[in-house]
């Protein structure tokens, strides 16, 4: 079964400039997704796919093959989805073989281990789904929002009615870390979730990602004290 990792990894990013390969707990912060990929044993290359040439020759460094992304989808407006297609396209010409599951994690979520890689693929592998998330478990999560008059309402509780922490439903937030797809699946549906959809719970702590500067530090501190640093 060939799974291949797809990480694209753009130039463009107006919160912190050169986000993708700024120093994150000593290393390019792309360079911790390559190596969390590169430990996973059913994974069979890593890829990742940028138009900058810096992106790209810093992820030779740390052992990723690399695709150079034409400019046209490689825009503030371009899709993650536009860099998969071109990269399934790019890896199946040059291999003349079929990719069976792309995964497919993110830069900026480098709070995880390899681990988490590995056991999403047991899981669509054994649910036979077409796609797979990362979520983290919300358990007593209360969101309010703000009207058009300014009077705030609660969304997905009644205020009024309150109910025991222990009578509140479990609910799922996709954290962003990961997905995973048959790649017919995403070129059917143009979407990374599509047909039989599976959902992979992490540990909270792993849902923060480095989207802002303050983003930078309070994600070192935990890689930190929960030794994710250590590959």
């Amino acid at each position: 079964m060939k799974i291949s990792c797809i990480i694209p990894a753009r130039s463009g990013s107006k919160g912190i400039p050169n986000k993708n390969i700024i120093d994150f707990c000593g290393k390019p912060l792309i360079a911790w997704t390559i190596m969390q990929a590169l430990e996973v044993k059913e994974v069979t290359d890593v890829w990742v796919s940028s138009d900058d040439d810096n992106i790209l020759d810093i992820a030779k460094q740390y052992g990723a093959k690399i695709i150079k992304r034409p400019y046209d989808i490689s825009g503030d407006t371009a899709t993650s989805e536009s860099a998969w297609l071109h990269a399934i396209d790019f890896i199946e010409e040059r291999s003349e073989c079929l990719i069976d599951y792309v995964l497919a994690p993110q830069v900026t979520s480098p709070l995880r281990h390899s681990a988490d890689f590995s056991n999403a693929i047991t899981k669509i592998k054994a649910d036979d789904s077409d796609s797979l998330l990362s979520v983290a478990v919300i358990e007593d999560f209360f969101i309010w929002k703000q009207e058009s008059k300014g009077h705030p309402k609660s969304v997905n509780y009644d205020y009024k009615n309150r109910k025991p922490r222990q009578q509140i439903e479990k609910t799922y937030l996709e954290n962003g870390s990961f997905y995973l797809f048959k790649p017919k699946a995403l070129k059917n549906s143009d979407n990374r979730l599509s047909g039989d959809i599976s959902l992979f719970v992490m540990d909270r702590y792993k849902m923060f990602q480095i989207d802002n500067i303050e983003d930078i530090e309070l994600s070192s501190i935990i890689m930190k004290g929960y030794g994710l640093n250590k590959i």
